[in-house]
């Protein structure tokens, strides 16, 4: 199934009495590009959860976030007695014989609470056993991720089809054309030699006739092009992960149009080239997004 490399997903569970909340997201990339923007994740788990992400996400600029939503009252700042008590000690020792010697507790408290790690946040660190519960929750927000990228990747699937069908579509309107420039080169070259007045060999104008229509000939062209167009097709449908592969096929069917579009030599074919290249654009876009 084609999958798009864009998505988001979202799993909650409990620690205690405190709510975490795992969200993660991905937009294209070449590569598994895992960043695990949060610190509640500990720094030993942290190559197991890379390696999961990766194993089931693939590629993709990925993005883990884990935020924890407290009990009421249990995230509030804690005062470090000890550090207090030395800070105040400190002070007290430091005004004495001063004119700053009259200080009071209550006069010296205020500040001594500003000063660097007396208020200190509760200690988040996570238990191997809360660790399996948020790792679960980890988990369930992958799968939800996945479950968002292949939804993204039908909608995806029906375009690039529709415009490869286009693109096919188009040749049958180019060999219409086709058959006219034999005619028009041929008049051109008449009425070109009848204005100089020059009376060519029957013979040898046919040979120049006929070098002239081998290096127009778009034959080989049009038929690679319909191979290119079958062959993504058939990519879409049976690669688990053709997004690198469909756009090295979209190459291929750029050049196949390109080099019609050199060798049309009318304008009602260029104009068709000229849509060819508009669908292919899009399709190159899109394959960008495509696992």
């Amino acid at each position: 199934m084609l999958k798009s490399m864009t998505g988001y997903g979202k799993a909650e569970c409990l620690l205690g009495q405190d709510k975490y909340l795992v969200e993660i997201r991905s937009v294209n990339g070449k590569n598994a590009d895992i960043n695990l923007k949060s610190p509640l994740i500990p720094r030993d788990k942290e190559i197991e959860v890379r390696k999961y992400i990766a194993e089931q996400l693939g590629r993709g600029s990925i993005d883990l976030f884990v935020t924890v939503e407290h009990a009421e009252g249990a995230g509030a700042k804690q005062i470090n007695g000890a550090i207090l008590l030395s800070y105040y000690e400190q002070l007290q020792q430091a005004v004495e014989g001063t004119v700053l010697d009259f200080c009071e507790p209550d006069t010296l408290l205020p500040a001594i609470l500003r000063l660097p790690d007396v208020l200190e946040t509760r200690s988040t660190e996570i238990s191997e056993e809360d660790w399996t519960t948020l790792y679960a929750a980890i988990r369930q927000a992958v799968d939800a991720l996945d479950a968002f990228r292949c939804k993204e990747g039908v909608s995806l699937r029906n375009d690039v089809i529709a415009q490869v069908d286009k693109i096919e579509n188009y040749l049958p309107e180019v060999e219409r054309y086709e058959r006219e420039r034999v005619p028009a080169i041929r008049e051109r070259m008449e009425a070109r030699m009848k204005e100089l007045a020059l009376q060519p060999d029957a013979n040898r104008l046919e040979q120049e006739m006929i070098f002239w229509l081998e290096k127009l000939d778009i034959n080989e062209e049009k038929v690679r092009l319909r191979q290119h167009c079958r062959y993504f097709r058939e990519t879409v449908e049976t690669e688990p992960m053709p997004g690198r592969k469909l756009g090295f096929i979209a190459q291929e069917m750029g050049r196949e149009i390109n080099t019609l579009g050199s060798k049309a030599n009318h304008a009602q074919i260029q104009q068709i080239v000229v849509k060819m290249k508009d669908e292919l654009e899009k399709i190159k876009e899109q394959t960008l997004n495509i696992l």
